[in-house]
């Protein structure tokens, strides 16, 4: 008799484990995926042996567009191509402002060199960020002149695209820089700010989670938390405050791994205020890599509707059936600023 209860318990909690997770009875939160467009449209470069110190202007590889990333035209290529968010990075300059510049310096891209946050905003908007950029080894420079003046500064992308969602990366870690950005981010409206989401160091973006909590924030130590305590009792519905108004990127390799994927998952964060985006496998290497590769779409689950990361809108964007303007911007004044 002892036995049979057992099994019939044992049962009962099998089938309320399944039922709880399965996405067989649950409607996917929304229509498409939604598309992340890292750092805009950019040139795509070698990743072999890639490290942090890796020039990677210097190991351009044959695009067939002429954008720069980080750059407003770029951005409004992304756009184009059906980009739903656009990721761009920030550092702090000496006259208190935010460039929009990826590198810790500024000697892989342009003709100077020096940190970049050593900078003021003015002097880095004069320098060419497509001087460095070289597919065959140094032996010719197609972009040499064409980036003048193309470094933007946050505010005037958040001014040029006012109803876009984006977001920003935040290369210092330090509180002070947090805090001057929530300042600047304080400027914008609730409803804006709703459209907004930062990660990078945890010190700084926690000052900014803090301070202002219509946007989402991530670091890598608390995605780590809410991965994994989602994997340990995920089963029960149950979400951590790990994972409340985040970003939450999630490994290719891992998603399967999570309970209730990818429905359920995925309406268990957006409850919790968090917006999802699937990454390239995760292989100890941290979360640069994105769905690049059109072929790679294969590994998303029929009706996927969470979010995709790439390094290739100009090819995912159109793979997954965005509606692309007939017309794009003409990629020949991609070295040209616009307003």
């Amino acid at each position: 008799m002892t036995k049979k209860v057992g099994a019939v318990l044992v049962a009962a909690f099998v089938a309320f484990v399944y039922l709880n997770n399965t996405s067989h009875l649950t409607d996917p939160v929304g229509a498409e995926p939604v598309l992340l467009a890292h750092r805009g449209v950019a040139q795509d470069f070698s990743r072999e042996g890639l490290t942090g110190e890796t020039c990677t202007a210097a190991r351009m590889l044959p695009t067939p567009h002429e954008y720069l990333e980080n750059t407003i035209p770029s951005m409004q290529a992304a756009f184009d191509y059906g980009a739903d968010v656009v990721e761009f990075d920030v550092h702090r300059t000496t006259d208190d402002r935010f460039a929009v510049f990826h590198d810790w310096t500024v000697d892989c891209r342009t003709e100077s060199s020096g940190v970049t946050r050593e900078f003021a905003l003015d002097s880095l908007q004069t320098l060419d960020i497509g001087y460095g950029y070289t597919a065959d080894g140094g032996q010719t420079y197609p972009f040499r002149g064409r980036g003048v003046g193309l470094m933007p500064s946050m505010e005037e992308v958040l001014h040029t695209f006012p109803d876009r969602s984006f977001l920003i990366d935040v290369k210092g870690g330090d509180a002070s820089e947090g805090a001057l950005l929530a300042d600047r981010l304080a400027e914008l409206s609730p409803e804006r700010q709703e459209q907004i989401m930062v990660y990078g160091g945890g010190v700084g973006v926690s000052v900014i989670r803090e301070r202002l909590p219509r946007i989402r924030t991530i670091w890598r130590r608390r995605l780590k938390q809410c991965l994994i305590r989602y994997a340990a009792l995920g089963w029960t519905g149950y979400v951590s405050s790990q994972c409340e108004r985040s970003v939450v990127m999630v490994p290719a390799n891992y998603a399967p791994w999570l309970w209730g994927w990818p429905d359920r998952f995925l309406q268990r964060m957006e409850a919790v205020g968090s917006r999802v985006f699937m990454i390239g496998d995760y292989q100890g290497e941290g979360f640069s890599q994105g769905f690049d590769d059109p072929k790679r779409l294969a590994k998303l689950p029929t009706d996927f509707s969470g979010g995709v990361w790439t390094d290739r809108i100009d090819l995912i964007g159109p793979a997954v059936g965005k509606e692309v303007p007939a017309v794009l911007s003409d990629s020949s004044n991609a070295s040209e600023r616009r307003p």
